[in-house]
């Protein structure tokens, strides 16, 4: 498959793996956090920092990502620098899709939305992150109801929102629901007692030398003439199932049976939900004009150029389901996980600047305190839930790759488990509250036989996995902490006793040999020599 290239872009590709492992501090908790609440959490710090602390606790775990990256336009926003050159902002991208496919689930969806001056280059870059098959579409959103008359040349009257899905093949949409409009087609000329209806045509696409079978003389009932299909087509049923339609009452020969072929009649009550169509409107899903009045009305002034909630809203509905997790890297303003929150699905929202504070976090408060703006009233929404704040803490590992020593044993058992299975572990970064159950039972999540409070982080794929640190088995000593001896192999066999399998056990250091770890099947790796820094 042809590529992009770009100057720089080597680096790019680095830079990814280059990006140190960070905690996630706990600033402080908002609402309720129950159980549909525990994975709300708003990160204030960069995105690709913070990508990267996510993936521990939720590779593979995202049912939707939407993100609205600057646009590199020349332009400068109050809260952004987009006037990047388009080299650097390639490489401002590449790494953070990477990562963000790496936390997308298997049956999960990316939607990036996009102007002209990036748009081609963006489907480009994405082909080659995601694969060229995994493409889906380019909605083009009508962001605009109104021309730009102060235009130079033509007004942009639209954005792009480019979709992937993490595997297309496995990959479903939820169809949009009807809308009034679309269900007053439907009406009842014949006063028929299942109620309003419309009608196609009862014609089919197929010649007549195709299918033989499906052309054949039909009787009007009205004037007593037998009709053939036009031309060369043929009818779109075969004589037994055409016979049934007609004792159903579901053919119609016009309001005075003159009608030269019958129509079929299709019912509201059967009328399924609608296939989304690649143009959206404006007048559907909202434009900029509303995205900014809706901001007005939230902080007295609009914040760069958000979104409408009814975009999201739409986006969402079609991706999504109730408590799917949802993630946006380039938060802004908050929109998508406003809208997120009142739709019922789980959600984390990644923003850099302060405005994580003076925006961000005082919308979503209200989000939960019942504000009535936005999508609001026709979710249904009345407050309630929570989330938590987060902002990224000092490096796991130091420059040297040793580990810092403040590190917690939940912390770098996450990542070592990750590093070893690339699925997420089961313990919050914050030690406040287990995360929720995963996705599907394939997401690994510590691994069956997982066993808090001990050595054993799980097992995954028939191989167990061990760490000794931070004394984790009572003291620092070399028969009981974080050495390998035999009675500490015993204690953790001990552990899982149905464990037939081989073993991966980290720790400072061992104290058998290399035949008896063999016989034990055991692989010793040794910290932090052993752990991946990055």
């Amino acid at each position: 498959m042809p590529t992009l290239d770009w100057l720089h872009k080597q680096q790019a590709i680095k830079a990814a793996g280059r990006v140190p492992y960070r905690l996630l501090n706990a600033e402080s908790v908002h609402g309720q956090i129950d159980t549909g609440a525990a994975d709300n959490w708003l990160i204030q710090g960069d995105n690709l920092e913070a990508l990267k602390a996510l993936l521990p606790f939720y590779a593979g775990r995202v049912k939707c990502i939407y993100i609205d990256p600057p646009y590199n336009t020349r332009s400068a926003f109050e809260h952004y620098d987009d006037n990047l050159e388009h080299s650097q902002w390639l490489s401002m991208m590449y790494p953070r899709l990477e990562l963000l496919r790496e936390l997308l689930a298997e049956d999960g969806s990316i939607w990036v939305s996009i102007d002209d001056n990036e748009a081609h280059y963006l489907k480009a870059v994405m082909d080659e992150v995601f694969g060229r098959g995994n493409f889906v579409t380019s909605v083009i959103w009508q962001k605009r109801v109104s021309p730009a008359n102060d235009a130079k040349l033509f007004s942009s009257d639209h954005d792009y929102v480019i979709v992937y899905a993490k595997q297309k093949t496995g990959w479903s949409l939820n169809r949009l629901n009807r809308t009034e409009l679309q269900n007053s087609y439907y009406k009842n000329p014949d006063e028929d007692p299942r109620g309003p209806w419309n009608s196609v045509t009862y014609t089919g696409n197929k010649k007549r030398e195709e299918r033989p079978n499906l052309y054949y003389g039909i009787v009007n009932p009205f004037t007593g003439a037998t009709v053939f299909p036009p031309e060369t087509l043929t009818w779109r049923y075969g004589q037994d199932t055409h016979n049934k339609n007609v004792a159903e009452n579901l053919l119609y020969w016009g309001k005075n049976g003159n009608s030269k072929v019958p129509r079929f009649k299709m019912f509201l009550e059967d009328a399924a939900p609608v296939v989304p169509r690649s143009v959206w409107a404006a007048s559907e899903v909202g434009s900029t004009q509303q995205s900014m009045t809706e901001q007005k009305v939230l902080f007295s002034e609009a914040f760069g150029t958000p979104k409408p909630e009814l975009l999201l809203e739409r986006i969402l509905h079609i991706a999504t389901n109730s408590n799917d997790l949802v993630l946006d890297s380039f938060l802004g303003s908050g929109t998508t996980a406003a809208v997120a929150h009142k739709m019922g699905r789980r959600w984390i929202g990644i923003e850099m600047g302060e405005h994580a504070r003076t925006h961000c976090l005082p919308r979503l408060e209200k989000v939960i305190a019942g504000e009535q703006g936005g999508i609001s009233q026709a979710a249904g929404w009345q407050g309630g839930g929570g989330f938590r704040f987060f902002t990224l803490g000092q490096p796991v590992f130091l420059a040297d790759g040793g580990i810092d020593p403040e590190i917690r044993f939940d912390t770098l058992a996450a990542w070592v488990w990750y590093q070893e299975t690339r699925t997420p572990w089961k313990v919050s970064p914050c030690g406040t509250a287990p995360l929720t159950p995963a996705l599907s039972p394939q997401a690994g999540r510590g691994g069956e036989g997982a066993m808090p409070g001990t050595p054993v982080l799980g097992v995954h794929e028939g191989k167990a996995y061990a760490l000794l640190y931070n004394g984790i088995l009572g003291d620092r000593r070399p028969q009981g902490g974080n050495v390998l001896t035999s009675a500490v192999l015993d204690a953790l066999k001990a552990l899982l006793p149905d464990h037939a399998g081989p073993w991966t056990v980290f720790g400072e250091s061992c104290r058998l040999s290399p035949r008896r770890l063999a016989a034990e099947g055991v692989r010793f790796k040794q910290i932090p020599y052993e752990i991946k820094a990055r």
